[in-house]
């Protein structure tokens, strides 16, 4: 048979309905995007607790109980280049600040150096020029960036307001005027290191920044947030995840539906064998088939799954979406590789058996 006959009668095969193409396109798309949306579902609630663990601090490990090189605490930021970068630094608690509007009323402030502002900034490009404060005292106090703040000591401007929430992080922050210092200036008390992906060289780190000979053999290292689990491995998490085995599902899937699809023509195959049509022309048409059905629905299904990756991620949802499709590509994988084989294995001596228990 010429290329144009065969591929004239796989289409009619498929407009007429012989080859119950809808029912087999829904088969693959039901099984591609239930599979493949379970795995995105769950890339996507493992992303979720990373950003949770991320914006909580809950991976933010500070030494205390030693003297701190400030310096040396700031300059952690180059160590490495994570995936959102590492920042540090430094702390100490200061004078007991009174607003002017409070007169009566005093509130802790800290001496920082600037990456520790940088830190609660999140951003290494965060303004040092002036104090910082959390949303509460904002709030409380009607200042915003670019503020006087007027104290008993004088007027300084506020050069940032930055969230601190009560989600289990250390709470000096939550209300308190964060005063950036130099990090040359004098020593401090903690050091503070905020790093993803999370890796064991921190605690190594850490203690680096503590001032040789200056009654730091009790430092240790500690979580800001102990509400989270401190052995908590992003990538063991994912590399572990239940559904790591869908594109193998989804295989199986394929193939039992490419098998089925072709067993139940059987005798039409065998039939046409006896009529003179070549076994390459016959495959041929199988895979033209097949293919359409299942490539029309392994389509449809990763533009579904790509829509869901989009809506739903929370960081990457290229990443989600490559986890998510490969399993919509094994289910066609296994159709068309099972739909040529099983075809391969019909032969025209057959027809009679299969006539026989049609």
């Amino acid at each position: 048979m010429r290329l144009g006959s065969v591929l004239s009668e796989a289409l009619r095969n498929i407009g007429s309905g012989v080859s119950r193409a809808f029912a087999m396109f829904l088969a693959v798309l039901l099984s591609g995007t239930l599979l493949g949306g379970y795995e995105a579902m769950t890339v996507i609630d493992l992303e979720s607790q990373a950003v949770q663990r991320i914006n909580a601090y809950a991976d933010v490990n500070a030494i205390v109980g030693g003297t701190v090189d400030g310096t040396a605490c700031d300059r952690l930021s180059d160590a490495g280049d994570g995936m959102t970068g590492t920042l540090a630094g430094a702390m100490r608690a200061g004078e007991q600040v009174v607003p002017l509007a409070t007169p009566g009323k005093d509130i802790s402030s800290y001496d920082v150096t600037p990456g520790m502002i940088r830190l609660i900034a999140g951003n290494a490009k965060a303004d040092v020029s002036g104090v910082w404060v959390p949303r509460d005292v904002a709030k409380d106090f009607g200042l915003a960036v670019g503020s006087a703040l007027r104290t008993r000591e004088g007027t300084t401007r506020v050069a940032g307001v930055f969230d601190w929430p009560n989600d289990g992080r250390d709470t000096r922050f939550a209300y308190a005027f964060i005063v950036p210092v130099s990090a040359s200036a004098s020593t401090f008390n903690e050091c503070w290191v905020k790093r993803w992906p999370v890796d064991g060289q921190m605690e190594n780190l850490l203690y680096a920044t503590l001032v040789a000979g200056s009654g730091s053999s009790n430092a240790g290292v500690t979580q800001v947030n102990k509400g989270f689990d401190a052995h908590y491995d992003a990538r063991a998490s994912y590399v572990n995840r239940s559904t790591r085995w869908m594109p193998w599902v989804g295989l199986a899937i394929g193939v039992l539906v490419g098998v089925f699809g072709v067993r139940r023509r059987r005798l039409e195959y065998a039939g046409a064998l006896h009529s003179g049509q070549s076994k390459g022309a016959q495959l041929l048409g199988i895979g033209v088939e097949t293919g359409v059905w299942a490539g029309l629905a392994t389509f449809a299904s990763c533009a579904l799954l790509l829509a869901y990756a989009v809506r739903m991620s929370r960081s990457d949802w290229a990443a989600v979406l490559a986890a998510a499709v490969r399993t919509p590509l094994a289910v066609f994988a296994g159709v068309m590789v099972a739909s040529l084989f099983a075809g391969l294995l019909i032969r025209e001596s057959q027809l009679f058996r299969f006539f026989k228990k049609r």
